[in-house]
C-alpha cells in the first residue's frame, strides 16, 4: 500500500530496533526488524534477535519484553553485520524516530563490528518527524490517528516496523500537500542528516566545513577551534569518543599541540 502512495525509484527499508537502553553510543541492539519495499511492490524481511554482550536492564525489559535469557543463544551484532549491510545496500531508510535513535545506534553497532555502513547517498524518511509536525504524539497514537487501529504489537521490532509503514501510508493519504517522492520527503523533513562526518553525529559538515555538533562548542568550525582552543581537541582525543571522532580531532590538532 505504501508504494502505491509513494512511488519508489529504489528500495525503501522500514526498520525498527529494540535495545538495552536509550544511549545510542553505549547501548546495544537486541532485536532489529527490517521491511524492504521494492519499487515493484514486493517485500522482503530481515528480522534478528541479538545477544548484546551486556546486561539488559529490567527497565528496558519492561518496555520490550526481551530478557537476557531470551537472547543468550542469539548471535552478536558482529556475526550478522555483513548480512545486514548487504540487505540494506542501495536502499533508502525509513522508520519511526530513526533519526533520533535507531539510525545512530545502528551506525555505532556497524562501527563496532568493523563493517562499512554509509548514509551519505541514502534518503531518510522519519514518520515521527512528519507526525510531530502535524499531530505531536507517539507511534501508538499515530496508528489510531492515521490507521484507525490500536497498535497491539507496540515495542516488538517487526510489529513497529510494519505499523510505521502503515502510518506512513496513512500520512500520505491524509496530507495531500506532502511530497510524493522519497527524495522530497527527505529534503523537507530530514535534510542535513546525511552530513554527519562520523557515526555518532558529533561532527557535521556545514557549508562543507567540519563543525562541532555537541556541547558548548556546537556550531564552531574545527579549523577555528584548532587555532583558538586546541585543548578542546585534546579533550576529545582522550575522552569517551569513537575512533572516527578522535581521528578527526587529531587531524585538526596543531603540530606540537
Amino acid at each position: 500500500m505504501l508504494e502505491s502512495l509513494l512511488p519508489l525509484d529504489r528500495p525503501l527499508v522500514v526498520f525498527d530496533t529494540e535495545t538495552t537502553g536509550t544511549n545510542p553510543r553505549m547501548d546495544r541492539i537486541i532485536e532489529i526488524a527490517c521491511v524492504k519495499i521494492r519499487p515493484d511492490g514486493s517485500r522482503e524481511q530481515f528480522v534478528q534477535r541479538l545477544n548484546p554482550g551486556i546486561p539488559i536492564p529490567a527497565a528496558s525489559t519492561a518496555i520490550h519484553g526481551i530478557r537476557e535469557s531470551d537472547v543468550a543463544s542469539s548471535p552478536r551484532f558482529r556475526d550478522v553485520a555483513s548480512a545486514l549491510a548487504a540487505f540494506l545496500e542501495g536502499a533508502d531508510l525509513a522508520g519511526y524516530n530513526i533519526t533520533g535513535f535507531d539510525l545512530p545506534v545502528l551506525r555505532v553497532e556497524f562501527l563496532r563490528a568493523g563493517v562499512p555502513f554509509e548514509i551519505t547517498d541514502r534518503r531518510i524518511v522519519d514518520a515521527q518527524r512528519i507526525f510531530f509536525a502535524r499531530e505531536p504524539r507517539h507511534l501508538a497514537a499515530a496508528a489510531r490517528f492515521y490507521c484507525q487501529t490500536d497498535h497491539a504489537g507496540a515495542h516488538g521490532a517487526l510489529a513497529d516496523a510494519e505499523m510505521t509503514a502503515r502510518v506512513l501510508a496513512g500520512q500520505l493519504q491524509r496530507y495531500a500537500e506532502l511530497p510524493r517522492t522519497v527524495v522530497e520527503l527527505h529534503e523537507q523533513f530530514c535534510a542535513g542528516l546525511d552530513q554527519d562526518v562520523d557515526p555518532e553525529g558529533r561532527i557535521r559538515l556545514v557549508n562543507g566545513e567540519p563543525t562541532i555538533n555537541f556541547g558548548k562548542n556546537r556550531g564552531r568550525l574545527l579549523r577555528d577551534i584548532s587555532r583558538e582552543e586546541p585543548g578542546f581537541l585534546r579533550w576529545i582525543i582522550k575522552g569517551d569518543f569513537s575512533d572516527p571522532v578522535k581521528q578527526i580531532a587529531r587531524k585538526y590538532l596543531p603540530e606540537g599541540g
